[in-house]
């Protein structure tokens, strides 16, 4: 049990190591974007900078691929080349929008939908080893039949099995969100706050922005603790291998360098090279920091009129000490508690 744990480890950890690139390419261009964009209700204009709205454009396609590359690889860790046909096919549906579904738009399956189907990918294509073939069909199998026959059954998993179930469950939480509204304001920050760092960028990260979104004429306070939110978990897993620097691989090192740029910024997407690696340390640890944040935010009033987050919204937020202070606070929290379960237990020096 424990070996086959450690063999699907490293199946992460060869997808994550591929798609840190794309991850890092997309960040550094969208921030470069952002920098000359005129943020507005409805969200950055590039009207007066259309070289950095390009730019931008840029970073959203490399953002766009991360999905279809992390699951590709996965599966290619798994059952090599022939695994990356039906592992990206997977991965680009879990960036597909679910159309026909009422509730929020962009019903997504994000990144957790790309780690399973990159996983069920790359043993599906491993089930052809154990099947009998001729010598006629041997040199076409991993160039033709698998990818077919592959793709055809990854690709209706998503549309059937994952992709349509992921878009009712979004309709419930923006439900979920509705009722909470009318409630302790507290409560709805720190369940926004979870919902944000949770799978940062996929499908219950939209339903709270969406959520936001929605309010921001009514009630920009809302979307003040979602933008404190967006921003903590890059923020804090960049400081994290900062403040600690032996319990870091140097691959999670470079990453963390990534992750402090893209959080500046407000995307959410930075932290997730750590949370593919370590999922079980790093998303409990991420998801308290983003409720400290948004609470923190909530509590003393923070109201942002941009639907955006991060640092790069500070022009068109009330109450800006605050918001700083509830960064602050989100980012030292992420900070402390990852540093704290990735040392239990660990000697110095030594790496998880």
């Amino acid at each position: 049990m424990r070996e086959q744990l450690r063999k699907h480890k490293q199946y992460l950890l060869t997808g994550v190591s591929y798609v840190v690139p794309f991850i890092a390419c997309g960040g550094v261009l969208v921030a470069i974007g952002l920098t000359g964009a005129t943020m507005t209700a409805k969200g950055p204009n590039f009207d007066n900078a259309p070289i950095h709205g390009m730019i931008a454009q840029i970073g959203g396609a490399a953002f766009d691929l991360y999905l279809p590359i992390l699951a590709g690889f996965i599966a290619f860790a798994i059952a090599g080349r022939p695994g990356l046909v039906p592992g990206m096919i997977g991965g680009f549906f879990c960036g597909f929008d679910f159309d026909g579904v009422p509730g929020p738009p962009e019903a997504k399956a994000g990144f957790l939908g790309a780690i399973i189907i990159g996983l069920i990918a790359g043993h599906f294509v491993n089930l052809f080893k154990y099947l009998p073939n001729s010598k006629f069909i041997r040199p076409i199998l991993p160039i033709l039949i698998i990818p077919v026959i592959g793709g055809v059954v990854v690709g209706l998993l998503m549309l059937n099995v994952i992709g349509n179930p992921v878009a009712r469950m979004m309709t419930g939480l923006n439900t979920m969100l509705v009722d909470l509204q009318g409630g302790n304001a507290l409560v709805l920050a720190a369940v926004l706050g979870g919902m944000i760092a949770f799978d940062m960028g996929g499908p219950v990260n939209k339903a709270a922005f969406f959520f936001s979104f929605s309010m921001l004429q009514q009630n920009p306070a809302i979307m003040g603790a979602t933008a404190a939110a967006i921003c903590t978990p890059p923020l804090g897993m960049g400081l994290a291998t900062l403040v600690r620097r032996k319990i870091w691989t140097e691959t999670e090192r470079e990453s963390g360098y990534a992750a402090l740029g893209m959080g500046m910024m407000g995307i959410t997407e930075g932290a997730i090279p750590f949370a593919v690696s370590d999922p079980f340390r790093v998303i409990p640890c991420i998801m308290l920091g983003s409720m400290a944040a948004a609470v923190t935010a909530m509590q003393f009033g923070v109201a942002d009129h941009a639907p955006h987050g991060g640092p790069i919204v500070l022009p068109v937020v009330d109450n800006r000490i605050m918001y700083v202070v509830a960064i602050l606070v989100g980012v030292a929290v992420t900070a402390a508690s990852i540093t704290a379960v990735k040392s239990i237990g660990k000697r110095e020096g030594e790496t998880t």
